[in-house]
């Protein structure tokens, strides 16, 4: 009843218009195009728009699916039911269809345009990016994967893929598609002790990495964190090691040089055909338990939804430059870097740099030289750059520029500002986009749309088709109506979405469907406003009850960001003998100033003057850098634990860009507790 009450609703609100004298912040022609008809590679949205393909996948989402599914993918064999029976836990799609992943993201192309574009690699150095068209990049796969077949590797084989970002690495993904093989992509900055442990929970066989990395002008020794993540992994046969620079490197027994492997492959390799729920890869991302999950993604349910979410999320059209910044290395770049685009037979950027290599400047360089029509990156990548001025985005041409997204968290207010005017120039739609590994793509955000629908900042706003977001209460009941706040779920499956963790389907269960049986928890807590829209919030365990006020850790630090004096913060709960909970504020200063007390106070006003006095932080400590995750992402429970003093249970730290970052503010906090007599 509840289920069929939260359809109703959706239906109910989608068939609302929109309120009189809405004002859109900007509606680029782009926009127009995605919802007019504009052909591309999965089509134009039929007429009514978005309104009608959301009615009717909220309305019959196996007859939507289905039908979406003929028309997208390619398929060897035809599905003869769209989804299965079963729990959402359990639920499949596409039953008895059979593809191949690969033959979706490179034949299919090949055949048509064989010499367009599917990548161009911007390399760690400036102006020396690298063109690989759709024929290459077919070689390249059918080659490595003749490769791996010759050393043993076969269908559902597990495969690491410990690479920088560059045409081999989504060669090496799209190799293991081609043959069967199931691929999981190690950020190529972890630990060994970190890639091992990912290699022997997935039952790896083999490792694909090479000599050496190049990132932001200095090396990483790739090969020698595998030779000694290696040494605790007996399952690993062979270890296939390719080119990045000249440098020679030790080559053990069960080494394999590829370049030279590949040179002597045939370039034509039969692809396996593949049914619709087999494995196609799993991502391993951290839990508060401190064991990383391996997130599992089938083959046609996530390659459909990351397709459709490229397309009508960032309007793609046929032609364009797409420029995603993600590391292949997170869901991020499975998704709108590999997989997504080049089923849409787009033209993919992969960058290897960083940011601020050679300077602030490079993102926006590249965006002139290459003539990046859509730009995807993150908030935190963002308030970085925003620190070193105007100039360095406006020493270069965006005219090409016609969509800017924002992915991994949400966004302050201050930085999709600056995206947006400084940026875009005020003339590009900016989609705040939320999802998450588990997802497979994004769910929420402010296109596709109704033809001069507004776009509100710093807000997710609008459910992707076929996504039916709910709010719950603590205990268990859909909140109905609007300007209401609760638990973020969803409330019937979709075929992107996580199909079980490797090894430990009752860890699935329990993580995401327990909580709220019969709905898909994603951890998040959401404001629904007056005019229904979507807000994300934050984690459930970043939303803090102040003396009964639930309030959202991340509206906090959106309010503290207006500091000009401040360009990144991170609040979180703590224990408080009065109020239940109190605020704890972490901040980092643009410049180390003598006056940090009355930079705490101006925090403290605005605060109060933006929220109210309640949610002014009761303590604020300044530190050198947050503790974040490689993506950019503030791993704001290690900051919890070193305030509520179980630093000695600080749990997993593999997935921070500096794990040496927890003492630093260990220590910062024991001086902040010695000073206040905490």
């Amino acid at each position: 009843m509840a289920l069929a009450a939260a359809r109703a609703r959706v239906l109910r609100a989608l068939r609302r218009p929109l309120p009189p004298g809405q004002v859109p912040v900007h509606v680029p022609v782009a926009a127009r195009r995605c919802c007019s008809g504009d052909s591309g590679g999965l089509g134009a949205l039929p007429p009514g728009g978005y309104r009608v393909w959301q009615e009717r996948a909220a309305r019959d989402p196996a007859a939507f699916w289905a039908e979406v599914a003929r028309g997208a993918l390619r398929w060897d064999r035809p599905f003869h039911t769209a989804r299965g029976a079963g729990p959402p836990a359990a639920v499949r799609w596409f039953l008895g269809g059979r593809l191949n992943v690969s033959v979706n993201c490179l034949d299919q192309h090949v055949k048509k345009s064989p010499n367009r574009v599917a990548l161009i690699w911007e390399r760690d150095e400036p102006g020396t990016a690298v063109h690989v068209t759709y024929r290459e990049l077919l070689d390249l796969t059918c080659r490595l994967a003749n490769t791996l077949k010759k050393y043993g590797i076969q269908k559902g084989d597990r495969v690491a893929i410990y690479m920088s970002v560059s045409p081999l690495a989504v060669a090496a993904m799209l190799a293991c598609a081609r043959i069967g093989a199931i691929h999981t992509v190690v950020f190529a900055g972890f630990s060994a002790d970190s890639l091992a442990g990912r290699i022997v929970d997935s039952g790896c066989k083999a490792v694909i990495t090479y000599n050496q990395g190049v990132r932001g002008g200095r090396t990483i020794e790739l090969k020698t964190t595998v030779d000694e993540a290696v040494k605790n992994c007996p399952n690993i046969k062979h270890v296939f090691v390719a080119q990045r620079t000249d440098n020679k490197v030790q080559m053990g027994d069960h080494d394999i040089p590829l370049d030279e492997e590949m040179a002597k492959a045939a370039s034509v390799c039969a692809p396996e055909s593949m049914d619709s729920e087999d494995m196609l890869f799993m991502l391993y991302t951290s839990g508060s338990t401190g064991k990383p999950k391996g997130i599992v993604h089938t083959q046609a349910g996530y390659l459909l939804y990351a397709a459709l979410t490229h397309k009508y999320v960032f309007d793609y059209q046929q032609g364009d430059v797409f420029g995603c910044v993600a590391d292949i290395g997170w869901i991020t770049g499975h998704s709108y870097v590999v997989y997504g685009p080049l089923c849409n037979g787009a033209t993919s950027v992969l960058f290897e740099s960083t940011p601020v290599y050679p300077d602030p400047g490079r993102y926006w360089e590249m965006v002139e030289r290459l003539k990046i029509n859509q730009f995807y990156g993150a908030p935190t990548a963002i308030r970085l750059l925003l620190n070193y001025g105007e100039e360095w985005v406006k020493k270069y041409d965006r005219s090409s520029l016609k969509t800017l997204g924002s992915v991994g968290e949400p966004i302050n207010s201050e930085a999709w500002h600056w995206f947006y005017h400084v940026v875009g120039e005020g003339r590009c739609t900016l989609v705040d986009t939320w999802w998450q590994t588990e997802t497979g793509g994004i769910c929420i955000a402010p296109r596709p749309s109704e033809e001069q629908a507004e776009i509100i900042p710093a807000m997710a706003m609008r459910p992707f088709f076929g996504i039916m977001p709910v709010l719950m209460d603590e205990k268990g009941k859909v909140i109905e109506g609007n300007d209401v706040s609760g638990a973020l779920c969803i409330a019937q499956p979709w075929p992107g979405m996580a199909r079980t963790i490797y090894g430990d389907h009752q860890r699935f269960v329990d993580a995401y469907f327990k909580v709220y049986p019969g709905y898909y928890f994603t951890g998040d807590g959401a404001y629904r406003t007056e005019k229904g829209y979507y807000q994300i919030t934050g984690r459930m365990d970043d939303v803090i009850n102040i003396s009964g006020h639930r309030l959202g850790t991340a509206e906090i630090e959106d309010a503290m960001a207006d500091h000009p004096e401040v360009p990144e913060t991170a609040v979180i709960g703590y224990p408080h003998k009065i109020k239940g909970e109190g605020a704890f504020a972490f901040i980092v200063l643009k410049e180390q100033t003598d006056n940090i007390e009355r930079v705490k106070e101006e925090l403290k006003t605005i605060v109060a003057s933006k929220i109210a006095k309640y949610a002014v932080p009761d303590h604020i400590l300044v530190v050198k850098r947050l503790p974040k995750t490689r993506s950019g992402k503030i791993v704001r429970r290690l900051l919890r634990k070193v305030v509520t003093e179980q630093s000695s249970n600080i749990g997993d730290v593999t997935t921070l860009d500096d794990p040496n970052v927890i003492k630093e503010i260990l220590d910062a906090y024991q001086k902040y507790k010695e000073k206040n007599s905490l």
